[in-house]
């Protein structure tokens, strides 16, 4: 294990300049964001990635379909997120996940996931499914290990290139 306090206290004068410069930059950049995301859409929380990256969370929800965003606070926001989760109501007791899109490895898809877990507790949804289709078979041990991780039960046929995920709130 690491200590933390140990290289806490080796960090040299620059390199702790360089994280509080990253940091304000960072705020100011959220407040500006926020503030023009709040014009379309509803902002639903300010999240960290594990780099301490500070990312914007938001919602757009249609009757029977639902998107959440995600907007890291290093860029002004000029309209587009970085990733987001689409998803529909099949009936009053399912999320389906439609697709998943945006830059990878920055733990973006884990955040708006967390949300998405968090949006269904909210409105009493017991289940979140989704599809794996043939398009995401150059990736799909990803997938697998993604959906592992979020207590997703996760069934795949390889030979058809097909599967299907489910989460139980239960």
């Amino acid at each position: 294990m690491i200590n933390t306090a140990f290289l806490e206290e080796n960090k040299s004068k620059h390199d702790i300049k360089k994280e509080l410069d990253s940091l304000e930059i960072q705020l100011f950049r959220m407040r500006q964001n926020i503030k023009e995301i709040a014009k379309r859409w509803e902002i639903i929380s300010i999240d960290q990635t594990d780099a301490d990256n500070w990312v914007v969370i938001f919602v757009d929800k249609a009757d029977d379909n639902c998107q959440l965003m995600l907007h890291d606070c290093h860029t002004a926001f000029r309209g587009n997120w970085n990733a987001a989760i689409q998803a529909e109501y099949k009936d009053s007791n399912t999320i389906h996940i439609a697709d998943i899109k945006g830059e990878q490895n920055k733990g973006y898809g884990s955040i708006l996931m967390n949300h998405l877990k968090e949006l269904a507790h909210e409105e009493n949804i017991q289940y979140i499914t989704g599809d794996i289709v043939e398009r995401d078979f150059d990736h799909v041990n990803r997938l697998k290990h993604f959906y592992n991780k979020h207590r997703f039960e996760v069934k795949i046929d390889h030979q058809d290139q097909s599967g299907e995920i489910i989460w139980n709130e239960g």
